[in-house]
Parts: structure tokens; sequence; C-alpha cells
């Protein structure tokens, strides 16, 4: 099976890449219906440069669908990695040598190169993993069948995120320069929680449930453990990530992004926008789960449904909050990007609680109990507080001194309070500390 999705993941990509390549400009027009001149060129160019490295990503997470049903998911989570430092290096070594928008073609080249890396690196142990790489373009098995007809659903329930990240650049285009800019900015400190703490929970707990065979009972039983255990794990982590972006968004903004023309009042509007994310963090990461346990019952069209819904939701809402609202309410209409992120935070509640809903009445009660909830939103507060404490005490330091000041007592403070207060996670996040601390 993995050798025909392969032959059919290549033949399919190669046709969407060069399709998207010779129809770089009018894809522009439709992604960013906002820009013009100069900044419309160089745009088509990025478009042009970006395709090719998208279809190696395309490979590479083929790769990491090999892995991960071999219940290995370390290389396939550390080898975007490779990605990153080859758009460093591009920057860092050809940086210096041009300039303007020129910067933004060399971070593309870059992304290309790594886009191969990120594939390469994976490709080896995939190989020694099926004993016998033969792509072939093959649909007659049931196994290649059940794929091809879970896909769409499961490209869109699983892509929402980035479905509605990206609707949300559509939008953003519409707004004053500078909000495409802010949001994307924004967006790369919000998919942080989502991907290594929903995402990742996620995929190591799909082979899992869906391994679970026998009676309906047996099998509900198992699954609403695993769901719970996923659950506390994925809030243990994500509530103090949303309250660090609800109160510390231009601490972190400042850390990662404030050099050369990007200014302390860049990073107040990154922490604006930041904040709107929050709305929804802790929503979009449990859905994942819960989208996971569905695809565990071999159903996909249940959370495709509701995906659907949360990408109206967030369209519809995107648009009245990002360019009506802040007429309405007079304030500058760049703001307006604020107001995208929160309105996709209300859809992705709205996604939640459906997908929650319907699972419960399939295989009873799920959930986390109000009180563990409390407990983990009453103790990032509390070290909200303090952080904020620190905060009102520093003077002119570096940004990333001042981060590591703030954030780090905030987030021991979090992790202290709950082990006071034992709670499991936080107990057995200070054991694996301790023996890291002793092993080195």
């Amino acid at each position: 099976m993995a050798n025909a999705a392969f032959g059919l993941l290549a033949c399919s990509t190669s046709v969407i890449v060069l399709i998207g390549m010779l129809a770089a400009a009018p894809l522009t027009a439709i992604i960013a219906p906002g820009f013009s001149g100069e900044k419309r060129d160089l745009t088509v160019r990025l478009v042009t440069l970006f395709f090719p490295g998208a279809g190696f990503l395309v490979l590479s997470a083929w790769c990491l669908g090999v892995l991960n049903s071999h219940r290995k998911f370390f290389l396939s989570y550390a080898a975007p990695v490779a990605w990153n430092l080859a758009i460093i290096f591009a920057l860092v070594g050809f940086g210096p040598r041009v300039h303007g928008g020129q910067l933004a073609v060399v971070a593309a080249w870059g992304s290309l190169v790594g886009s191969v890396l990120q594939f390469g690196l994976q490709l080896p142990t995939v190989l020694g993993l099926l004993r016998g790489f033969r792509p072939v373009l093959e649909r007659t098995s049931e196994s290649v069948r059940t794929v091809i007809r879970n896909f769409v659903p499961v490209f869109i329930g699983r892509g929402v995120v980035q479905i509605s990240a990206f609707i949300d650049t559509i939008l953003a285009s519409l707004l004053p320069s500078g909000a495409v800019a802010g949001l994307a900015n924004a967006q790369v400190l919000y998919t942080l929680p989502v991907s290594l703490f929903g995402m990742s929970v996620s995929a190591a707990e799909l082979p899992e449930m869906s391994s679970a065979v026998g009676e309906d009972s047996r099998v509900h039983e198992f699954l609403r453990g695993r769901l719970e255990g996923g659950l506390r794990r994925i809030a243990f982590f994500v509530v103090p990530c949303a309250v660090a972006f609800l109160a510390f968004g231009h601490v972190i903004a400042s850390a990662l992004f404030q050099s050369g023309r990007f200014g302390s009042a860049d990073s107040v509007y990154v922490w604006g926008i930041l904040a709107g994310s929050a709305v929804g963090l802790l929503a979009a990461t449990l859905g994942r789960l819960y989208a996971s346990t569905y695809y565990a019952l071999r159903d996909t069209r249940t959370p495709l449904r509701f995906a659907m819904l949360r990408v109206f939701l967030t369209t519809a809402l995107g648009y009245l909050c990002a360019i009506p609202l802040p007429g309405w309410l007079g304030i500058e209409p760049r703001w307006g990007a604020a107001g995208l992120t929160a309105s996709a935070g209300l859809a992705a509640w709205v996604e939640f609680h459906l997908l929650r809903t319907s699972l419960n009445r399939q295989i009873g009660n799920t959930g986390l109990a109000v009180a563990y909830l409390a407990r983990l939103w009453i103790s990032a507060l509390v070290a909200a507080l303090v952080g904020w404490g620190i905060l009102r005490q520093l003077g002119a330091v570096h940004p990333v001194a001042r981060a590591s000041v703030v954030l780090v007592p905030f987030g021991l403070l979090y992790v202290a309070i709950l082990a006071g207060w034992g709670v499991p996670e936080a107990g057995a996040f200070l054991g694996r500390v301790r023996r890291r601390i002793w092993k080195d």
C-alpha cells in the first residue's frame, strides 16, 4: 500500500506543482487580491519557487505516514529542522548580498532546498522499514481504495487549521499594508503549540486507537481512556501557551522578531493578533484529538462536516470582524487582523463542541473535568501575574533577555503550582526533567 500511495502522490503532486508554477500569476490574484505593482510581481515569483518545495513536503508527509504506522515518531517531526536550517543558512550566506524583496527570494530558494533535505533525511529509514521500494500506480486493492476514499474528508478535516489560516491571509491582504506580515508572524507562533501538542499527541494516539478490536463496549471504553489521557496532556501544555499569548505576546514577538526594521510597535501589533489567536487555541488542539478518535472508528465523514462548517464560519466571521468592524468601533483598519484570529478562534470552539457532542453520543461521555481545567487556568493566571510583576520591574534590556527573565519563571511556577495540587501531568513532567538532568 505504501508503494501505491507513493506512486499516486508523486504523480498527482507533480501535476499540481507544474500547474501551480505555470499559473502563479492568476493564483496570486486569488490568494492576495489586494496586492499590486512590485508586491504582486514579487509574490508571483515566490509562488513559483514555493510550489516545487511543496511537492517535496508532500512526499515528506508520505514518509511521516510510514514512520507513524511503525510507531516511529521522532524522525518525521525532527526532519523539518533541516528545512528551517536551510532557510537560515540561505539568508546568512546570501542575504547580505541582496536588498529589499530579493531577501524573500533568497529565503524561498532556501525553503526549496530545505524541503528536499526534509524528504531525504527520512527516506533511508523509510526504505529500511518497507524492505522493498517499488512505486506503482495501483488502485485495485481494498487498502488503496480505502485511502483514496478517505483522502478528501481527512484532507479537509486534518487541514482545517491551515485552511483557516489561508482564508485569514486572503482577507488580510484587503487590509492596510503590514497586516499580512503581522498575521504571518502571529501564525508562526500560534501554530507552534498546535503542532507540538495538538497534532503530535493526535498523531501518536491514532495508531493506538486504531488498534482497538473486540466488542463495541470494550472498544468504546478503550477509546475513552486513550482520549481522556490525550486531552489532559494537550490541555496541560496548551493552557499556559494561551495565557502567555494573552499576557506576554509582545515579549514573545520582540524576542523572536525584533531586529532591523521590526520595532517595538510591530511587536505590539503582533501581540494584538496573537491575543486573538489565543481565543481558540485550546479548542483547535483538543479538536484534533477528537478527529483522530473518529478516524479510529473508521468515520471520516463526521469530522469533515464539522470542518466545513468551521471554514464557513471562519470566512464569514473573519470578513465581518476584519473589514467593517474596525470602522464600527472607530479603530485603525489594520487592527482588523486581530479580528481575523479572534473570529477563527470562535469557529474552532463551535467545531470542537460539535465533535465532542457527536462523539459522546457514540462512545459515551468524554471530555476534561471542570476541576482539572480550573486548576490549569488558575495556575497559569497566577504564574502570569508573577510574570507581569517581574516585567514591570525590568528596565531597558535586550528582548531575548527580557523574555527569558519573564517566561522561564512563568513556566516554572505554573508547573510547580500544579505539582503542589497533585496533578499527575505536572509530576510526570518534573520526573522527566529530573531524569534528563541526572542522565546528563
